[in-house]
């Protein structure tokens, strides 16, 4: 009889939790929720990457699903979100559901041209800490130009500080990747990767607060050359494990 009655009780749990919060309780790994959509990548290579990470669990959303997934309960489900998306369109609801995880203290690590993302929502560039121009703008009227990408450059990573979460333990690093330029960084996050690459900005990943989560933005990441590489691998890593604030 007692036995029966353990096996209801850890069914009505089941129930209660959800699988992705019942896998939680279960294994300890933090959960992540990768979001894609809205520009090309090698798909297989960059989900192994996440798949070589041994405290995480995963699941990949594409747009235009991934708003649904930032309604209060849909959010349940996952600790940290990864944006690697360049999404355009997003509805009142979704801004809304965004910025309220956020101010709950849910993690983001945004990967490369995640930067890109909402052009016409200015909060987004102030929750990620900064801004890739697909156009030339006037803001604040001043005139910016467009920003600059360029593949497959090769070049030194620095570390700014190597005493923080995400970067520590860690060396400047040689990697071959896609460079940004002429994109917007806000002076209120604190560097964390730097390069004198010259067609490259020279802050290249940083973090900050926006509300009570952590926030960690990292420039890397356009093909398999970078997820493949063992530094950008732990990078990605050390900065979930920092935005879960586990």
């Amino acid at each position: 009889m007692r036995t029966i009655v353990l096996t209801i009780t850890m069914l009505l749990l089941t129930i209660n939790l959800g699988e992705g919060e019942n896998t939680m309780a279960e294994n300890g790994k933090i959960r992540v929720l990768v979001v894609t959509g809205g520009h090309g990548f090698e798909r297989e290579p960059f989900l192994a990457l996440f798949k070589s990470i041994e405290d995480i669990t995963f699941r990949e959303v594409e747009h235009p699903k991934a708003h649904d997934l930032f309604k209060p309960d849909a959010a349940k489900q996952y600790d940290v979100l990864v944006l690697y998306d360049m999404w355009g369109n997003i509805t009142d609801e979704a801004k809304a559901n965004f910025v309220s995880l956020l101010k709950q203290g849910k993690g983001v690590v945004a990967l490369h041209h995640a930067l890109a993302g909402y052009p016409a929502w200015d909060e987004y560039a102030r929750i990620i800490g900064g801004k890739f121009r697909l156009q030339k703008s006037v803001e604040g009227g001043v005139e910016k130009p467009a920003s600059t990408f360029k593949h497959g450059v090769r070049f030194t990573v620095k570390i700014a500080d190597p005493n923080h979460p995400v970067t520590k333990g860690m060396k400047d690093f040689e990697i071959v990747d896609e460079t940004y330029g002429n994109f917007d960084v806000s002076p209120n996050v604190k560097p964390l990767l730097t390069t004198d690459e010259p067609t490259s900005g020279k802050t290249i990943g940083w973090c900050h607060t926006y509300g009570k989560s952590r926030v960690v933005y990292i420039q890397l990441g356009h093909d398999h050359t970078a997820y493949e590489n063992p530094h950008y691998r732990r990078l990605v890593a050390q900065a979930i494990r920092y935005a879960s604030a586990k």
